[in-house]
């Protein structure tokens, strides 16, 4: 009999195991000890019966307890097994002798409660899962007598629990598997690693995320010789991928994101044959390659995102057959995207955002699983057909934005069944949108095609979306009348985008019925043709409202403050043709931001709302003074525009009540008084101020704090006097400093010799004196240092060390260099073709250099020809000799070039003829002799561009006579009589024009007229004199 017993065992057992059941798992008869044991476990504990989903179904009445959810038994009816995560335990754990009394209990699951833990004495427990089970704490020692525990997690997320001794896990060396995420390690510091090689021989798994364990990874770890899954996520190792980790041979999962690793990946870890799971992202100082993948490679996911991965993708990542996710955003990558691609059948997940691949997108169709697939941020170019994603029945999400793609957009992208959020933004498509099919099936919840060149009329289709949440069609090229109850259709719409294309929008003709948008949050239509918007204020849900770039004429109807049940987020009306706010008004102090600039309004200037980070108030006809209790509202703000007003009074003081600004701009008006040092002592997150253009007098605080933050300082056109301020050395960031005429009076900037962000430097029309020191400002591009009292050489060592007019063609013409601060567009004036021009962006590509009306002296270096992406010089008015460089020749982009009223001689160089783009030319009033070059270039610029120089000759001034050997002599001086005769009618011209002074004095024009020839007149005077001691 006992032999048919174990007979019957046996083939149960058999049978368990070829069924693929785990042993443990067996439902058998119920004991009725165990079952009572059972039912006064479930009296003790105290738990919330209502959202119980396995103690409150635990009934007497039900005889089978080994088959109640959460309840295991071995073969002979004992409980081995008590699953009881999630049951909202909140106490009776720690004090239950029912608990105890499981003598065969082996696993025990108590994760996600709430009690306090006093279960040490189950001896025999071999699982243990107490994760977020809301005791916290110190975890007690006791564990250790738990030594047949193979798995442990003590894994937290919510409640504080930490180690300050590694001796507990000195008797459990039978663990295999041990979960300690969220639990503070810190008190060991790095000694962990040591602790868990010296005790736990057999692990297998070691999850310590976020422990706060520090690094670096002892070596010791590499004699944890069975190690598979690693787990060190979110833990500041400070340290390099140890190269051992490649020699762990069992090693199925490594995840090290978010560690503040860097250095080298070691390549060798890519090619373990068991791997299966590797994630390094979130590590922004870690580099390497990826490696080319040997065939039957095991890895299902990869992780590389926000790293400094580097390189090609290989094409053997066509090897990794059972590859499912891919993720490598945010790296370094670049080259084509290989078209092996195209054979991982298994992939579910890509993600190649924000890299630098180039050349066409590979066909997917062959990856039948692929949910998720995001190339936005490259520069993929080609077209789009069917073919590419043809098949792809289960893709939920699909990014291709910000690419180069081009052509005409398939329809069939939009027919995908399983799509819910297609983003084809900022490419290049063009043409116009077709028809689909099965609009009203379609799953699409978002739909972007934003900033292409598609035109035409806006498919109908999309209006037949019904599931539809998200539509931006603006900056394209849509044309057409579109009435607004077209978009009634929509539903489900909550964002919607149309702004910037050819399209007129017609409000009035909708009625109320099509005007509800019961769910529309956001709502954008600038550069719509709108004229009146007072329909919209039957949209009550509207948080977000951008109107600007419009038609609209009139008041600021008050309802509009209303808007969104009185809680509006954002509102633009900027760019329209608004006159005043109607009265009485309201400005919720909800609204975080408010841009009405370049209107007519008029009148006092609204208090901004309490709450707002971005004001702008600026172009506008406001006039009175700022209120002065004006900053109690901008506390929060980071960007407040009055610029270009009428403004008067003193700038309030109560604007330093702003805690984190980084835009101010207050130029353009008539303020007075001196600027409020608080201003400039709160600088350490301020980026942008601007002050030009207005009254400001006093001199400029020297109060920069250590760790300012400015990147742009404009004090330019107001009467600031004093020096420049000494406390600009602590601007480590600075890239525009413009003070142009002002009163200053100081000697060279001695305080910016370290500003290696300089890019735009603005001195002119102030009273600096002194040898100009130029410093290494290697990116500057813009310098402006007219009618000042500088002296000395131009420095050949100074001009070298200006790499930013240096650039080469790849780096002037890209479409990102310039100078931005976010908000705001940089404005600097400058003398351009003998005019004032106002630079309103500033490209790294334009670069200018004005020493005018100084007096400098020396000859003209050389290396001046190296500055290869100069388009404006101006040296005019100095006391510059020698020879204009043939090295000016190389200036091909060189617009304006003014070299009048030196002591320049020789010849003109024949090189200057080939600068094309040469549009401005003032050679005058030099000693330059010979031929002027005869080209198609030269031939543009009139005789005022010579005069002066005696010894030229040739178009546009006078034939040369004689040949070219006594056109090289230096030109004779006159005869000591003509001279005389000369000085003579000079000075009755002088003494006559006395006689009129008084309405030259006083007839603007004539004034004018009369200061430019009095200024020649005077100077031929002074060169005749010369000639005559």
């Amino acid at each position: 009999m006992r032999t048919l017993h174990f007979l019957r065992l046996f083939l149960i057992l058999l049978f368990q195991i070829l069924s693929g059941n785990e042993i443990f798992f067996v439902s058998s008869k119920c004991l009725d000890d165990q079952k009572s044991l059972l039912l006064q476990l479930k009296d003790s504990l105290q738990y919330d019966s209502s959202l119980s989903t396995k103690l409150a179904r635990w009934n007497d009445n039900t005889s089978e307890c080994c088959n109640w959810d959460g309840v295991k038994c071995d073969l002979y009816g004992h409980v081995i097994a008590l699953e009881l995560d999630n049951e909202l335990i909140s106490s009776g754990v720690e004090n239950s002798s029912a608990l105890l009394s499981f003598e065969y209990l082996e696993k025990l699951n108590l994760a996600y409660n709430r009690f306090d833990v006093g279960i040490y004495n189950l001896v025999n427990l071999k699982y243990l899962n107490l994760s977020n089970a809301g005791f916290f704490g110190q975890i007690p020692m006791t564990l250790s007598r738990l030594t047949r525990l193979v798995t442990l997690d003590l894994s937290t997320l919510l409640h504080p629990l930490k180690f300050e001794s590694l001796d507990f896990i000195e008797n459990l060396t039978e663990l295999r598997e041990l979960y300690l995420d969220g639990v503070d390690l810190s008190a060991q510091r790095n000694e962990w690693f040591q602790s868990l090689s010296s005790y736990l021989p057999n692990l297998m798994v070691l999850s310590l995320r976020g422990c706060r364990v520090s690094g670096p990874i002892d070596d010791s770890l590499s004699n944890l010789r069975f190690l598979s899954v690693i787990y060190l996520d979110q833990n500041n190792l400070s340290t390099t991928v140890p190269q051992y980790f490649a020699k762990f041979s069992n090693l199925t999962s490594l995840s090290l994101s978010s560690c503040n690793l860097h250095g080298a990946f070691p390549e060798t870890i890519f090619r373990v044959q068991s791997l299966e799971m590797l994630d390094l992202s979130n590590n922004k100082m870690l580099s390497g390659r990826i490696p080319n993948f040997p065939k039957n490679g095991s890895l299902r996911t990869i992780s590389l995102s926000n790293t400094k991965f580097s390189g090609l993708l290989p094409e053997s990542i066509s090897n990794l057959q059972n590859l499912s996710k891919l993720e490598l955003s945010n790296c370094n990558l670049s080259g084509p995207i290989p078209s092996t691609m195209e054979n991982l059948t298994n992939l579910v997940y890509l993600g190649f955002s924000l890299n630098n691949f180039t050349g066409s997108i590979p066909y997917f169709q062959q990856s039948k699983k692929l949910t998720y697939l995001d190339l936005s941020y490259n520069s993929l170019t080609g077209l789009l057909s069917p073919a590419h994603f043809e098949g792809l029945s289960e893709l939920v999400y699909m990014n291709l934005g910000n690419n180069l793609l081009n052509g005409i957009l398939p329809a069939y992208i939009f027919e995908l069944p399983s799509l819910q959020k297609l983003f084809l933004c900022s490419n290049e498509f063009v043409g116009q949108l077709n028809e689909f099919r099965n609009a009203s099936f379609s799953l699409l919840k978002i739909l972007d095609v934003s900033n292409n060149h598609l035109n035409g009329s806006i498919p109908k289709s999309i209006f037949g979306i019904e599931r539809l949440k998200v539509l931006s069609l603006s900056s394209n090229l849509f044309s057409e009348t579109l009435p607004f109850e077209m978009i009634g259709m929509l539903s489900y719409l909550t964002n919607l985008d149309l702004s910037y294309n050819n399209l007129t929008i017609d409000i009035s003709s909708s009625n109320s019925t099509t005007f509800t948008f019961p769910h529309l949050r956001i709502l954008k239509l600038a550069s719509c043709r709108l004229q009146e918007f007072s329909r919209l204020k039957l949209l009550s849900e509207i948080r977000i409202l951008d109107l600007s770039d419009n038609q609209i004429h009139g008041p600021i109807p008050n309802w509009i403050w209303e808007i969104g049940y009185g809680f509006p987020s954002q509102l633009n009306l900027s760019c329209n043709l608004l006159e005043y706010l109607k009265q009485p008004y309201n400005i919720p102090d909800n609204l975080t931001m408010l841009d009405l600039h370049s209107n007519r309004l008029k009148g006092d200037l609204p208090m901004p709302p309490s709450s707002s980070f971005y004001v702008d108030y600026s172009s506008n006809s406001f006039s009175n003074s700022i209120p002065l209790d004006i900053g109690d509202s901008l506390v929060n703000a980071r960007v407040f525009s009055v610029a270009n007003n009428s403004l008067t009074g003193r700038i309030p003081e109560s604007i330093c009540n702003a805690l984190f600004p980084q835009v101010l701009t207050f130029s353009q008006n008539a303020l007075s008084g001196t600027i409020p040092t608080c201003l400039l002592e709160n600088s350490a997150t301020l980026g942008v101020l601007d002050l030009g253009n207005n009254r400001l007098n006093g001199v400029i605080p020297d109060s920069f704090p250590i760790g300012c933050a400015l990147r742009s300082l404009h004090l330019n056109e107001n009467t600031l006097q004093g020096k420049l301020p000494r406390s600009l050395v602590n601007c480590d960031f600075l890239e525009v400093l413009n003070v142009g005429n002002n009163k200053l009076f100081d000697s060279s900037p001695f305080m910016l010799k370290n500003s290696s962000s300089l890019r735009v430097l603005v001195l002119r029309s102030n009273r600096f004196y002194g040898n100009f020191q130029c410093h290494s400002w290697q990116n500057l591009q813009i310098i402006d240092i007219a009618s000042n009292n500088f002296t000395g050489e131009l420095s050949a060592e100074c001009l070298w060390n200006w790499k930013g007019m240096m650039v080469g063609d790849d780096y002037i013409d890209s479409g990102i260099n310039r100078i931005h601060f976010g908000y705001c567009q940089e404005t600097v004036t400058l003398t351009i073709k003998g005019m004032e021009m106002k630079l309103v962006k500033i490209f790294r590509a334009y670069t200018s250099i004005d020493f005018s009306s100084n007096r400098f002296h020396g000859v003209v270096p050389d290396i001046v020809g190296n500055l290869t992406a100069l388009y404006v010089l101006n040296l005019s008015h100095n006391a510059l000799e020698g020879q204009i460089p043939k090295s000016f020749g190389k200036l091909k982009r060189l617009e304006s070039l003014d070299l009048s009223w030196n002591k320049l001689s020789g010849e003109i160089p024949a090189e200057l003829a080939y600068l094309i783009f040469l549009s401005y030319l003032n050679l005058s009033f030099n000693k330059l002799f010979g031929r002027i070059p005869s080209s198609n270039q030269f031939q543009t610029f009139s005789a005022d561009s010579f005069e002066g120089n005696k010894g030229l000759c040739g178009l546009p001034l006078e034939d040369c006579k004689g040949n070219d050997s006594e056109l090289l002599q230096t030109q004779p001086l006159p005869d000591s009589d003509d001279a005389w005769k000369f000085i003579v009618l000079a000075s009755g011209y002088i003494v006559g024009a006395v006689n009129t002074i008084a309405l030259l004095w006083f007839y603007e024009p004539v004034k004018k007229w009369f200061d430019k020839h009095t200024e020649k007149c005077l100077h031929w005077f002074s060169t005749m004199l010369s000639l005559n001691p």
